[in-house]
């Protein structure tokens, strides 16, 4: 559960550090916090720096990487307020490596062990024909707190970018709409529906008001990728960005590559 929380995180694009955390009245022999560093974070953290070098992608489902995986992120030293010991994180971590922060709980997870199983006598037959209690655990991701930290750390300067795997769209097409000429809504609803045909997620602003309007109001939204049709579209060529990166001009075939990959 460990690792599958730092896939989940991994792919919503946040760098979410698990902390040993006390475990409180639930109780049990291990807890880990998930926390996203952030100025508004309600969570006090320490943690050695070197910890933010640790790269998920090298483990997998395996005992032995799992193992490895336990064995590199606990020679670290990073916990919650709750479990801090000043001496101990002036011994075991460098001056230099010293990181206390705030950030914000995206995720929970216990080992209880048998803590309650034992006492309810929920028990399963081993394979060697005794009885023993289940072994259990406790695990959760704040979806409401997980938004909270996506807009935290994507937000910057004016403008929003979610990550693909949550966005709700994948690209947005903003057409500039011109009550004496309609050609650019209808290439732009040409190009919407043949994403649609493509699978891809699209959104078709085709509100009548300023340019200008819309690039501020979807620099808020946060749609990844924008298709711009106006002014500088040229043939089967169309203006089309990245949020937060710079403008291309691209023909539909390219456009479908880039969202797709």
């Amino acid at each position: 559960m460990f690792y599958s929380y730092l896939k989940i995180f991994s792919k919503l694009e946040l760098k979410a550090i698990p902390m040993a955390a006390d475990t409180g009245p639930i109780g049990g022999e291990i807890s880990h916090e998930f926390i996203v560093l952030a100025d508004i974070g309600e969570s006090n953290i320490y943690t050695d720096k070197k910890i933010f070098d640790i790269n998920t992608n090298e483990y997998d489902f395996s005992d032995k990487s799992l193992d490895k995986m336990r064995n590199d992120f606990s020679s670290f030293y990073a916990v919650t307020d709750e479990k801090f010991n000043k001496k101990d994180f002036d011994s075991k971590v460098e001056k230099g490596d010293q990181i206390s922060t705030k950030g914000i709980e995206v995720g929970h997870i216990f080992y209880f062990g048998d803590r309650y199983s034992k006492p309810l006598n929920c028990l399963i037959d081993h394979q060697e024909g005794k009885k023993v209690p289940v072994k259990m655990g406790s695990y959760g991701i704040g979806v409401s707190r997980l938004v909270g930290a996506l807009i935290e750390v994507n937000f910057k300067n004016d403008v929003m970018k979610w990550p693909k795997s949550v966005s709700p769209y994948d690209v947005v097409i903003i057409a500039s709409i011109n009550k004496n000429n309609k050609q650019s809504l209808e290439i732009a609803i040409k190009i919407y529906k043949e994403l649609k045909k493509q699978k891809i997620d699209v959104l078709l602003d085709d509100i009548d008001e300023n340019m200008s309007s819309k690039f501020k109001k979807h620099d808020l939204i946060g749609i990844p990728y924008q298709i711009i049709i106006g002014s500088k579209t040229v043939e089967n060529r169309f203006e089309f960005k990245e949020v937060g990166k710079d403008m291309s001009l691209l023909n539909l075939e390219e456009i479908k590559e880039k969202i797709k990959n």
